[in-house]
């Protein structure tokens, strides 16, 4: 396993990769565009939501996460994945920091307005819930 990587400069959040645990974390569809991660609390107060992953990139025509979600939609158990976010250096092969979250399963899919007169890309946002999530 990979550990982080000490830098002696911050990095930017524009370079990073998902990857489901079983699609290659370079192909087409894992392209997303956002992660927006939850407040990660030593102890979850009593009647708090749980703990989201957010996950947003461009609509392609692709059905994978709408796929997935679907089955937990429909009541059917949606295969758990381990979601894997990693941090990339400027010269995006470098992983500098890794975020593993375990037992991911959809929460909502979501797609931005669909709007004639800003031709503006469609943004499709997948929430995840997860049991526990680790840094490396």
């Amino acid at each position: 396993m990979k550990r982080a990587v000490q830098r002696d400069r911050p990095c930017t959040g524009a370079n990073f990769l998902v990857s489901f645990g079983r699609a290659d974390a370079h192909a087409e569809s894992a392209g997303f565009s956002e992660v927006i991660f939850p407040t990660f609390t030593v102890e979850a107060e009593q009647n708090a939501p749980a703990p989201s992953l957010v996950l947003k990139r461009g609509t392609s025509g692709g059905l994978d996460l709408y796929a997935w979600w679907d089955k937990a939609r429909r009541g059917k158990t949606p295969q758990r994945r381990t979601v894997k976010v990693e941090l990339l250096a400027e010269d995006r092969r470098t992983v500098v920091l890794t975020w593993r979250f375990f037992n991911a399963r959809p929460l909502s899919l979501a797609y931005s307005p669909l709007n004639a007169l800003e031709g503006a890309v469609v943004i499709e946002t997948l929430e995840l819930a997860f049991e526990r999530m680790e840094m490396t």
